[in-house]
């Protein structure tokens, strides 16, 4: 599958129209507790307090019929947004345990909400099966290009701005944003390293980049945003050609990036918004003296989340 810079630029301009610029700040107590300087790209200040709206935003811009896709929250939160911007309609199948939170954003966006299936597998089994009966686009959240390229503005912000970042760690799930960042590195900073974060605990995406075979893993993470139990072909392929490495936290150690994140950088972070951070946090010698980006990739933190970090 073919997805170049080129077209990171075409989805610039989309986005350009509807979105501004995130911030990317630093927080000196943040960069003396990890001993690196360290910029936080604030996705969380997005609509849907994620960066999924950026690829759901270019894809649906042209779409001229309803969709339905599958989702654990921020993917089924960033179609329902652009689908109700430009007056589409949408179905988003999630899991029956899902975060009641985000299940009331994606019906207040005016998406239909199927419940079905105890992971994200199943749900999206069901996505494909309810796809063929309606005769709408299914839209799978990681093998999108037009998502990809979406996202790819993100990466695009950080380096036309910061050119000399040595690092950007990105949070991964289904991995269009490591995909991605990989892509615009190459095209703007050939020199700056990515490197994917992911919960120990749901390994599907760092196993699927270090096996070169798309795995299967179980879903153990408390993150949900981290919770992909397989890889997705279009990312991997990217990612394999450009990702410098790919490391796995515990989910522990994301809980403490989170407060972190809360107390230094007054930044309230989802558990995969928190996954960057929590690399420096866990390999600080590596990082030590270093630019590093950060990408805040969500803000939407669920209540057990928040009772968590207490």
């Amino acid at each position: 599958m073919d997805f170049s810079y080129a077209a990171v630029r075409v989805a610039a301009a989309t986005v350009a129209r509807h979105l501004s610029p995130t911030p990317m700040w630093s927080y000196p107590v943040l960069n003396a507790t990890v001993g690196a300087t360290v910029l936080v790209k604030h996705e969380n200040t997005q609509p849907i307090g994620a960066f999924k709206a950026r690829g759901a935003l270019n894809l649906l811009s042209s779409a001229t019929t309803g969709t339905v896709t599958y989702s654990t929250g921020n993917h089924a939160q960033s179609m329902a947004w652009a689908s109700h911007l430009f007056g589409l309609p949408c179905t988003v199948v999630m899991p029956e345990n899902a975060n009641p939170s985000k299940v009331a954003a994606v019906r207040a966006w005016g998406a239909e909400v199927v419940l079905a299936g105890a992971v994200l597998a199943d749900s999206e089994a069901h996505a494909v099966e309810l796809a063929e009966r309606t005769g709408r686009r299914l839209v799978s959240p990681g093998d999108t290009p037009e998502l990809l390229a979406g996202v790819g503005t993100l990466y695009d912000e950080i380096l036309t701005a910061r050119p000399d970042i040595d690092t950007i760690l990105v949070p991964v799930g289904s991995g269009t944003g490591a995909a991605a960042a990989t892509v615009v590195t190459q095209a703007l900073a050939p020199g700056c390293e990515v490197i994917g974060v992911q919960s120990a605990a749901s390994p599907a995406a760092h196993d699927s980049w270090r096996s070169g075979e798309l795995c299967v893993r179980p879903n153990r993470t408390r993150v949900e945003g981290l919770a992909t139990g397989r890889g997705y072909d279009l990312p991997q392929q990217l990612m394999r050609k450009g990702l410098h490495d790919f490391l796995l936290v515990d989910d522990d150690r994301i809980a403490e990036a989170q407060r972190l994140l809360a107390t230094a950088a007054h930044t309230l972070a989802e558990g995969a918004g928190a996954a960057a951070l929590a690399a420096l946090l866990e390999h600080p010698g590596r990082f030590a003296g270093r630019t590093v980006a950060v990408v805040c990739s969500g803000g939407n933190a669920s209540p057990r989340e928040l009772a968590a970090l207490r």
